[in-house]
């Protein structure tokens, strides 16, 4: 295999790690109306449930991200796929209930929480610098993908054995990914933590350590932590209570199962057209301020924008576009954040700074759901109830959206930092 196709099988296959990472915290709101039905669940006791997912997340995030840091992600990527697959089974017992779930969501989100972040930094180990932004929408685009693809089968398989097994069918995907990333997997030739016999690149010995108070106070770490944090929000939001919502709103059976799986498309269009156009806009000298800054943050104010307009249209034809817009669009603000922070972040600190930053944003997917089945119980009718938590919701990513626009400044930070990174320069007027 030559070194260009096995860096192509890397990130297919990292691709699908970001897939079935998403397949299994989205299988929540997919079973969500039998699961609920079967234990006798209010919508504060699913929203528990669906929080619960995120408790140790952030953390393990973290923790996970230093250890990027110093040792290689082979194995430790095999790790996290085990424990999400040990997970999901559980659940096939059929006593298994309000407890088991809980207990099950927390495990599971202890392993997917570093799962995202550690998947990026591997893959920007098999890329150069420039083409990171495109790289990193791709590993996204495996998000879109588990929705796309995931979305259908599971609901075919509720519909046919039950709740329960849509579980089961991800815990054996989880276990056949690890033994194909065992397989072909690894650290790429710009990791530094590679194997002695890869390449190092001479740019990631040069650089110079920054202290992380430095890392973490900038303004592109600060204007992308607190823009993602608004985008995983509306994304907490949709994961757990769009199927129920649309349910409200009158979709229901294939109506459903199709409009739920619109923004994951609109998403992945997003995303790919969204690094191709950074890349394009680096290479003809323009800033990372406006390729990535925002490109980023216009992605986030439409989902925003979109978002409060949801609850403010009564046919439901007319909902689906806003529906698309709202929760598709705005995760495409996240491959060109976590671009900017590793263009902003020296190579050997990279792995822990992409962690804490997604243990921070990943924050917003403990309080959405939670406060989102709060609201539908408290408010007068279900329909109010979210109609509260989307206007919250869309409010957020419109300040998120307006704050990366202002403040991410990757190539003013990257120098502050010494940091030799490819300055933009303006494009030469005819």
């Amino acid at each position: 295999m030559t070194p260009q196709t096995r860096t192509r099988w890397v990130i297919a296959l990292l691709m699908l790690f970001v897939a079935i990472n998403f397949a299994d915290k989205s299988i929540i709101g997919l079973a969500a109306a039998p699961m609920m039905k079967e234990l006798g669940l209010s919508a504060t006791e699913y929203g528990t449930i669906a929080s619960s997912f995120y408790l140790l997340f952030s953390i393990s995030a973290v923790v996970f991200g230093f250890l990027g840091n110093r040792f290689s992600a082979k194995w430790m990527l095999v790790a996290l796929a085990v424990i999400w697959s040990a997970a999901q089974l559980p659940i096939l017992v059929p006593a298994a209930g309000f407890a088991v779930l809980l207990i099950t969501r927390v495990l599971l989100g202890a392993g997917e929480g570093p799962g995202i972040p550690l998947g990026m930094h591997v893959a920007f180990s098999w890329v150069e610098e420039r083409k990171r932004g495109f790289t990193a929408a791709l590993l996204t685009v495996g998000s879109g993908l588990g929705v796309i693809i995931g979305a259908p089968l599971l609901n075919a398989a509720i519909a046919a054995w039950g709740w329960r097994s849509a579980f089961g069918i991800l815990g054996a995907i989880g276990l056949l990914w690890a033994i194909a990333w065992v397989i072909v997997g690894g650290d790429g030739p710009f990791a530094t933590t590679a194997a002695k016999s890869a390449p190092v690149t001479p740019a990631a010995t040069d650089e110079p350590r920054v202290p992380y108070r430095r890392l973490l106070t900038s303004g592109t770490w600060l204007g992308t932590m607190f823009s993602g944090f608004t985008v995983y929000w509306g994304l907490a939001l949709a994961i757990a209570f769009l199927p129920l919502y649309l349910g409200q709103a009158g979709f229901s059976g294939t109506a459903l199962g199709f409009v739920v799986t619109v923004p994951a498309y609109i998403s992945i269009v997003f995303m790919l057209v969204g690094g191709w156009l950074s890349q394009r806009l680096l290479r003809r000298g323009l800033s990372r301020h406006l390729a990535q800054g925002v490109l980023g943050g216009a992605f986030a104010l439409v989902a925003g924008i979109s978002m409060l307009l949801i609850t403010r249209v009564d046919a439901p034809i007319l909902l689906l576009p806003f529906v698309a817009l709202a929760f598709g669009i705005g995760n495409s603000q996240t491959p060109l954040s976590q671009a900017a922070v590793a263009d902003v972040t020296p190579t050997r600190q990279r792995g822990a700074t992409l962690g804490i930053w997604y243990a921070i944003v990943a924050v917003a997917s403990v309080v959405s759901p939670l406060l989102t089945g709060v609201l539908v119980d408290a408010a007068p009718t279900p329909v109010e109830g979210y109609a509260r938590a989307f206007d919250i919701a869309g409010l957020l990513m419109v300040l998120g959206g307006l704050t990366a626009m202002l403040v991410v400044r990757p190539d003013r930070d990257a120098a502050r930092h010494g940091l030799r990174r490819a300055v933009a320069r303006p494009t030469p007027v005819a």
